[in-house]
C-alpha cells in the first residue's frame, strides 16, 4: 500500500490501539517507520510507562479516520458533481424578503475535524465551488459560507435576520459526502474486525474440539475418570521413574520406613478404577489428588513423600523382605531385638505381604517375610559363627483383639499381660513352640492363620480385625538371646465408615485406631530420644515394649497402599501415618514435583506439631460433646467388662466354700453351729459379690446405651 495513505500518522498524534483481549484505550505515538510501515506508541498504565510497536493497517483498522487516502477520493468525487449540488442546494434555501446583514453562521461541533488536515491542492479544488457561487448569494443577501474556513459543519446551520427570521443552511455536498465515506469506511473497519474475531473464535473451538476428541479416543470412554487418568499418563510422561532394584545398597537405620504400592485388584480393574500413585524413584512416590475448582475446572494435586524404600505395584515379596526385614535377622542373631510391623488400611496387602500370597481363599504361607526370615533364621544357625552358640529357637503366633490377646497357637486361648517385679511385661499363658527347620515354622503359620479374627469391611470381605504378632525367639541355655517380632496389623479405618456399624465393629475400629495412634506415638519417641514413651497406651505398644527398648534394638515399618483414586483419602493417611514416624526431607525430585502443585501462599506456615495439635483441637470442638461422649464411653466399656469377668472369677471361686459346707453336712457328726456360722458368713460374703456384680453390669449398661447415643449423633453429623 502506498505509504502516502498515511501521512495523517505523525509523532505527537494521540491514537486508539487495541489489547490482545478485543479492549481498546489511547496511546500516543512516538516515531513512524515509513520503511518496516510501523509505529512505536506508549501509553501509562498503573504509574507505569508503556509501549509497542504496531503495524500501519493495525492503526488504520482501528482509527479510519487517520487514513487521507480514503479522504482523498471521496472529496474529489464530490467536486465531481458540484454544479448539480449547488443547484439543489440553492432552491432548499429559505430567503427572507428584507435583506440584512451579512452573519458569520455558528457551527456546532462535528467529527468533520480532518477537513482541517487536508493537502492544499484539496482546498484548492473546492475554492472553486465558493469563487463561483460569490455572485449569486450576493445579490440574494444570503450569508456567504466558505468551505475552506476551518470550523467544523454540523449537520444544520441557522442564522437570524434583523426581522427575525431564521436562514437554514446545511453544509456544503462535499463535506456530507465526505462523511459519509469516512463512517461507512468506518463500519466496514469494524464489521471486518468483528468478523475476525469471529472466525479465531471458530478456529479455536474447533482445535479445542479436535483435541477433545483425539484425547478421548486415546482412553476408554467407558472409564468414569478418563480425563484424570489423562492427566496422571501426561505427567508420568514428564518425569524419569526408576524403580528400586535388588542390585541397589541396602542402608542400615534403626527405624526403617518403607512404602509399598501394590497393583490395581479384580474388583478395581472391573471397576476401571485410575491409578494415581506414582513410583519415582527407590524412596520417592507421588500421589496424585484428584480436585475441583469452583468453576468444575478438573486438576490434579501432585504431593511427594519420602521414605527410606518405595516399592512399586511389580515389587514382590521377596524383593520387599530383601530390604526391609533381611537386615533385621542379623541383629537377633548378635542379640538384639527387632520388629518389623504391616501398616495400611483394609485391603491394601498387609496380610499378602508378611504371611503370603493367596491362591483364591488358600494363602501359600511360604511366600510371606513370616517364611522368609525362618528361613534365613535356620541358614544363620547353621552357620560356623552361630553354630557354637547352641542356639535353640521357638515360635509364638498371638492376635491382640479389642484389648485382649488371644493364643493363635493353643485354640484361641486367652491370655494375660501382667508386669513382673521387675517392670517387665509378660504375657501369661503364652506357649512357646519348639522348632527345627523352617517346614515347622511354615505349619505353625498356617495353624495361626486360620484361627486369626477377620471380619467384614467397607474395603474387604474377610479383613483382619486383629493384630497378628509371629514372634521369633532366640534362647541360649533357656535364657532369652535375641527376638524377631513381625507385626501384621489390622487395617485402619476412619470413623465416618464405622459409625453407622454395629457396636462390635465401632468397639473394634475404635481400638485399633487408638492402639496405631500408640504405636506412632512410642515409634517417633524412640526415634527422637525422649525421655518418656508411651508404652502403655494400648495392648500392643505394652507387650512390644520390650522390642522396642535397648541399644540393639531396630525396627522397620512397610506402609501398604492401594493405587486406586476412590482409596486416594486412605492412601494419603496412610502416609501421612508413616511419614510422621520417620520424617525425611524431600529430595530433589519430589520437591520439583511440589513446585508444580497448585498451592496456596505459603505465608503463615507454622510448624507441623503445631499443626497437629491444631487439627486434633478443631476435630473435637467440632463434634464436640458426641466425640467427647463416644471415647469416653467405649473405655468405660472395657473398663466394666474386665471388671465384671474379675468379678465373676471371684464369685466363682467362692462357690468352693459351698461346696465345702455341703460335705461337712453329709459328715455323720458336724458342729451345727459351726455350720449355720460358716454358712451366714458365705452368704454375707456372696451378697456383697453379687451386689457389686450388679452394679458393675449397671454401669455397663449404662455405658453401652452412651456409646449408642453418642454414635448416632456422630452418624448424623456426618451425613449433614
Amino acid at each position: 500500500m502506498d505509504p502516502n495513505s498515511y501521512k495523517g500518522l505523525q509523532p505527537g498524534l494521540s491514537i486508539n490501539i487495541e489489547r490482545s483481549n478485543g479492549s481498546v484505550h489511547g496511546a500516543t505515538i512516538k516515531t513512524v517507520s515509513l520503511e518496516k510501515m510501523t509505529v512505536s506508541v506508549e501509553w501509562t498504565e498503573n504509574n507505569s510507562l508503556k509501549g509497542k510497536e504496531i503495524d500501519f493497517d493495525d492503526v488504520i483498522a482501528i482509527n479510519p479516520e487517520l487514513s487521507t487516502a480514503a479522504v482523498v477520493a471521496d472529496v474529489k468525487e464530490s467536486i465531481l458533481v458540484r454544479n448539480n449540488v449547488t443547484t439543489q442546494r440553492q432552491n432548499r434555501r429559505t430567503v427572507s424578503k428584507i435583506p440584512g446583514p451579512r452573519e458569520v453562521p455558528r457551527f456546532q461541533s462535528s467529527k468533520m475535524s480532518v477537513i482541517a488536515e487536508l493537502p492544499n491542492n484539496l482546498e484548492n479544488d473546492m475554492e472553486v465551488e465558493t469563487s463561483a457561487s460569490v455572485p449569486a448569494r450576493s445579490q440574494s443577501a444570503l450569508p456567504v459560507v466558505r468551505p475552506r474556513t476551518r470550523n467544523n459543519y454540523s449537520s444544520d446551520r441557522c442564522s437570524i435576520q434583523p426581522n427575525g427570521n431564521e436562514v437554514t443552511e446545511e453544509p456544503p455536498q462535499s463535506l456530507r459526502i465526505v462523511s459519509a465515506a469516512i463512517q461507512a469506511r468506518r463500519k466496514s473497519n469494524i464489521v471486518k474486525e468483528m468478523e475476525k474475531m469471529k472466525n479465531k473464535r471458530e478456529e479455536k473451538r474447533a482445535q479445542f474440539s479436535e483435541i477433545r476428541n483425539r484425547r478421548a479416543q486415546e482412553f476408554d470412554s467407558n472409564c468414569p475418570n478418563w480425563d484424570f487418568a489423562r492427566m496422571v499418563k501426561e505427567y508420568r510422561n514428564t518425569i524419569n521413574c526408576q524403580s528400586l532394584s535388588m542390585n541397589d545398597p541396602i542402608e542400615e537405620h534403626r527405624i526403617c520406613v518403607c512404602v509399598r504400592k501394590r497393583p490395581l485388584n479384580k474388583q478395581e480393574l472391573g471397576k476401571k478404577e485410575c491409578d494415581i500413585i506414582t513410583v519415582v524413584s527407590k524412596n520417592s512416590i507421588l500421589v496424585h489428588e484428584p480436585k475441583m475448582k469452583v468453576d468444575l475446572t478438573k486438576y490434579l494435586e501432585n504431593q511427594p513423600f519420602r521414605f527410606d524404600f518405595s516399592f512399586d505395584e511389580k515389587a514382590t515379596n521377596d524383593m520387599v523382605y530383601w530390604f526391609t526385614a533381611r537386615p533385621l535377622v542379623h541383629t537377633v542373631f548378635e542379640g538384639g531385638k527387632a520388629t518389623c510391623f504391616a501398616y495400611g488400611q483394609t485391603g491394601s496387602g498387609k496380610t499378602h505381604t508378611m504371611g503370603g500370597d493367596f491362591s483364591g481363599k488358600v494363602q501359600k504361607a511360604s511366600k510371606g517375610i513370616y517364611a522368609f526370615a525362618s528361613q534365613d533364621v535356620f541358614l544363620l544357625q547353621n552357620q560356623p559363627r552361630y553354630r557354637a552358640q547352641g542356639l535353640d529357637i521357638y515360635v509364638t503366633f498371638f492376635e491382640i483383639y479389642n484389648g485382649k490377646l488371644f493364643d493363635l497357637l493353643n485354640k484361641k486361648a486367652k491370655l494375660r499381660v501382667l508386669e513382673d517385679g521387675k517392670q517387665q511385661v509378660q504375657v501369661v499363658g503364652l506357649q512357646e513352640m519348639r522348632v527345627n527347620c523352617a517346614e515347622d515354622v511354615i505349619r505353625m503359620i498356617e495353624v495361626g492363620s486360620a484361627c486369626r479374627t477377620s471380619g467384614h469391611t467397607f474395603a474387604n470381605s474377610s479383613s483382619s480385625r486383629s493384630h497378628a504378632c509371629f514372634q521369633i525367639i532366640l534362647r541360649k541355655k533357656g535364657k532369652l538371646h535375641g527376638k524377631f517380632s513381625l507385626v501384621d496389623l489390622a487395617g485402619n479405618e476412619r470413623g465416618a465408615d464405622t459409625s453407622s456399624a454395629d457396636r462390635q465393629t465401632r468397639m473394634e475400629a475404635a481400638e485399633i485406631n487408638k492402639s496405631l495412634l500408640a504405636l506412632k506415638e512410642c515409634i517417633r519417641a524412640l526415634g527422637q530420644n525422649k525421655q518418656h514413651t508411651p508404652f502403655r497406651e494400648s495392648k500392643l505398644t505394652q507387650v512390644l515394649r520390650d522390642s522396642f527398648i535397648g541399644t540393639n534394638s531396630r525396627t522397620c515399618m512397610i506402609a501398604m497402599i492401594s493405587p486406586g483414586m476412590s482409596s486416594c483419602e486412605y492412601t494419603l493417611n496412610t502416609l501421612r501415618y508413616a511419614d510422621r514416624v520417620k520424617e525425611l526431607p524431600s529430595n530433589g525430585t519430589a520437591g520439583e514435583a511440589q513446585n508444580c502443585m497448585e498451592t496456596e501462599s505459603e505465608e503463615f506456615e507454622i510448624s507441623r506439631e503445631e499443626s497437629d495439635h491444631i487439627l486434633e483441637q478443631l476435630s473435637e470442638d467440632e463434634l464436640s460433646p458426641h466425640l467427647s461422649s463416644f471415647r469416653d464411653a467405649l473405655t468405660r466399656i472395657s473398663e466394666f467388662e474386665e471388671k465384671a469377668i474379675e468379678e465373676l472369677k471371684e464369685i466363682r471361686e467362692k462357690m468352693n466354700d459351698c461346696n465345702y459346707l455341703l460335705d461337712i453336712a453329709e459328715q455323720p457328726e458336724y458342729d451345727l453351729e459351726a455350720f449355720v456360722y460358716q454358712t451366714q458368713c458365705f452368704i454375707n460374703e456372696g451378697s456383697k459379690s453379687f451386689l457389686s456384680l450388679k452394679e458393675t453390669l449397671d454401669e455397663l449398661t449404662l455405658a453401652m446405651q452412651m456409646e449408642e447415643q453418642a454414635s448416632k449423633h456422630l452418624n448424623q453429623r456426618q451425613l449433614q
